[in-house]
């Protein structure tokens, strides 16, 4: 059994414990009809779950919306490249509630996004622009309000004291067309009130910019500790250590590239004065 196999059924256990936080690990088993050995060993990653393991535990833990979310865990657990055709099965809802338990394990988090403006700092009709660009390439359900939800539930971490949120973005995402202009008008709107919150640092890497590395796909440093980096058929969920530094690198090179403040608050104006014009 790899390495990357047992920390990845470690995360699985992990996530399990979680959900059972109300209820003792005895009530449990006696829930399922298990014996209270298997719930350990599940929790402490000395177990693998089946699909029907994970369906129980989300149902007996109140919990039975996070089944897909469980089992999208579970294919993965032998692979650090999770497909989106795997992931959003379920649709984009349970993508977005894995991706929140990262948030609030981390203090210190890194993106960098050069298409479209990054998820965290979205408003609702952009994210459901967003989403439903997605499901068409993908053919997924199209959860769309559920996945906005969850977004937006997920941007209260902005405004809880702890963490600090680094984002660059290229210039290009100002100006993308994946919505209408009326939905990117607000949304640039947004952008510029997000460079006064405490806990954001966005910066903006110009158009003709001089730059160490070209300003290709997104990812998100999640402390020291994971890299998620986006394809369009897959994400990769890195842990090691090279690939973390790697990454930590390609930040921030583009973070040197990168303008911050008023400069980066004439850049968003201007792209937003643009929708204006007849």
């Amino acid at each position: 059994m790899s390495t990357d196999y047992q920390q990845a059924r470690a995360s699985l256990g992990a996530r399990l414990r979680e959900l059972r936080a109300e209820v003792t690990g005895r009530d449990l088993a006696a829930r399922l009809g298990w014996p209270q050995s298997k719930v350990s060993k599940l929790e402490t990653g000395r177990q693998t779950a089946t699909p029907a393991d994970l369906k129980a535990w989300a149902e007996a833990t109140g919990h039975p919306a996070v089944a897909g979310e469980l089992q999208a865990r579970l294919e993965g657990l032998e692979s650090h490249t999770r497909s989106w055709r795997r992931q959003l099965r379920a649709g984009h809802k349970p993508v977005q509630d894995t991706l929140t338990v990262e948030y609030e394990r981390s203090t210190e988090l890194y993106a960098w996004q050069g298409s479209m403006v990054v998820g965290m700092l979205q408003t609702p009709d952009y994210a459901r622009a967003v989403f439903t660009r997605f499901a068409e390439l993908h053919g997924s359900p199209r959860d769309m309000d559920a996945a906005v939800r969850a977004r937006m539930q997920r941007q209260e971490l902005l405004y809880q004291p702890g963490r600090t949120f680094h984002i660059l973005m290229w210039e290009a995402a100002l100006h993308a067309g994946v919505c209408s202009p009326a939905v990117l008008a607000a949304q640039l709107d947004r952008l510029i009130g997000a460079i006064g919150l405490d806990t954001v640092r966005l910066g903006i890497v110009p158009f003709g910019a001089q730059v160490a590395v070209p300003p290709a796909g997104a990812f998100w440093l999640y402390d020291d500790r994971l890299a998620i980096v986006e394809d369009w058929h897959a994400e990769l969920w890195l842990d090691d250590p090279e690939s973390l530094s790697v990454y930590q690198r390609v930040w921030e090179a583009l973070d040197a590239s990168a303008v911050y403040g008023s400069t980066a608050h004439r850049l968003i104006s201007r792209a937003r004065a643009q929708l204006d014009r007849p």
